[in-house]
Formats: structure tokens, sequence, C-alpha cells
């Protein structure tokens, strides 16, 4: 396991790789967990930074951006106090709902630490990107120089392209390909692929590669990349060698198969478009996008 500083380059396979979508939760804490549901029998146990490194360190990944999956304001704290005794975790996407009249402070309370890059607009309804609270929340947090990573779906992002183009400065990133499912090994789905295009025509919008296996169409999810091009051929198409990043999205991921499963899909296509790309891809792009640190 490793143990030591972080980011660091990994021996087996000499370049960094950030992991930009995991979970750490732990329900035996006395006040519990609001995520996941307790009647989630794969889900609900403690997934700590140690549990981790188990998986994803023997296949090359040498630090993570945890994205928090809890709604409770005071879970922001938690996970940065887990990052703040382990330098495996370069960044924190925090979950803080700019609708509310507390966004401002807590949004200065938290990004106070270096380590906090950004909130993930999970609990948002597509029309809130038209708000005035959610723009003004995006301007606050492009005057911060954080990031804000975006949990809708391909289908709802008529108000989302409006966003993105009103709030040039702010970096945003799609989560899990937009939730472009089912992915079945044959063609993608056109009104998901048209929806990548128009998105990805704003250069402040990356896409972050992530719960791939999961919008396959059968379960187990298959494992071998050719199931997976003809969707990934389409991010690729839309938004090109420098705005795709990588994320697992673990522990979820596992309801579809393994971590060593999903990282091999990612792998296997980027690897295959030579060793510049793929460093953009594990690393650089995602360096890019949240700004994380390298600690050491």
């Amino acid at each position: 396991m490793y143990n030591g500083p972080g980011p660091v380059q990994h021996a087996k396979e000499d370049r960094m790789i950030i992991d930009t979508h995991v979970h750490f939760y732990d329900p035996s804490r006395p006040q519990g967990v609001p995520y996941p549901s307790p009647d989630d029998e794969l889900l609900y146990r403690t997934v700590l930074p140690e549990h981790y490194k188990k998986l994803a360190v023997p296949e090359g990944v040498t630090g993570v951006v945890v994205v928090e999956a809890s709604e409770w304001v005071e879970d922001n704290q938690w996970v940065l106090d887990l990052a703040a005794d382990d330098p495996f975790i370069v960044g924190v996407v925090g979950n803080l709902d700019p609708r509310t009249g507390e966004f401002a402070k807590n949004l200065d309370r938290f990004s106070a630490n270096e380590l906090f890059r950004g909130i993930r607009a999970r609990g948002l309804d597509p029309g809130d990107f038209a708000s005035s609270a959610v723009l003004n929340a995006a301007e606050r947090m492009a005057d911060k120089d954080l990031e804000l990573d975006v949990h809708i779906g391909y289908r709802d992002y008529g108000e989302l392209i409006g966003f993105v183009g009103r709030v040039p400065e702010l970096r945003v990133v799609l989560n899990h390909i937009g939730q472009g499912r089912p992915i079945d090994g044959n063609e993608a789905i056109p009104r998901w692929a048209d929806a990548m295009q128009r998105i990805a025509e704003y250069p402040n919008v990356y896409c972050k590669v992530s719960a791939v296996i999961e919008m396959a169409a059968v379960r187990p999810a298959p494992v071998d990349v050719d199931y997976y091009t003809p969707a990934l051929d389409v991010l690729w198409d839309a938004f090109g060698e420098d705005r795709l990043v990588y994320g697992s999205n673990w522990p979820p991921v596992e309801e579809a198969g393994t971590f060593a499963a999903a990282h091999g899909v990612a792998k296997a296509y980027f690897e295959a478009k030579g060793g510049e790309v793929a460093e953009k891809f594990f690393w650089r792009n995602s360096k890019a996008a949240y700004k994380w640190l390298e600690r050491g």
C-alpha cells in the first residue's frame, strides 16, 4: 500500500494518474451518513483512502480528487480533515447548494482551505442554471478560481449550455460522460452525441470520463474496450485531447464491475492514442480543470 507523499511517479506506469472522482464516507460515525442508504448492501460500508489505495495504487493511481457525496454542509469539513492527513488527496470538490442564502458564507469558509477546488452541483434542477442565484454563485466561484462539477443528464443540457456561455470564466466539468447510457457496443445514442458536440463548443467545459462501465447495457459490464469505443469516440471527437479527464466513480463503479476493469477500459482507449495523449488524460487535463495541489 502506498503511504508516502502524493502525487508521485509510479514505477509501473512512469506517469502520474489522478483519479478525479472518488467518494469517501464512514457510516460508523455517530451521526452516520446521508449517502448511501443502509439498504444498499454493496455501498453501505466504510470507504476511506486506505481501502481505495489497495485497489487503485496497483493500477498506477498516484492521487485523487475527492467528490463529496453528502449534502450535509459539515461533511465538507470532514473530507478536508481527511485530506489534511493524507497527501494522496490532491483536491476536494465540495457539496454546497448555490441556491441557499448561506452559500456565499460557506464558500468563503471552505475555500479558505487551498485543497477545496470547487463544488458539485448535484442537487440542481436543469432550470436552476438560468436562475440569478446560481449565476451569482458561479461568478463568485470564478472569482475564487474554483470549478463547478455538473451532475445532470444530457437530456437536460438546454439550460446548462446557456449557463456555460454566460460564465465563460468558470471552469465546468461534466460528470460521468453526461449520463450517456445505455452503452451497448453499437453506435452511440445520437441525442447524447449531439449534446456532447454542442456543449464542447465552449472552451471552459471539460468532460469527466468516469462511470463508463456503469453505462453498459448489461451486467456484469463488459471489460473489452471495443464495447465502449463508439461512445468514447464521440467524446474524443467533441472534446479532443485537452479537455477529457480521468475519473473512476469509486466505489459506485463496483455496481457494474471492478475498479481494475473500469480503469482498464480507460487505459486501453487512451494509451492507444499515444503516450502524450494518455499523460494529458490521466493527469495534465485534470490539473487544468481543477488546479489540484501537488503535495509532497
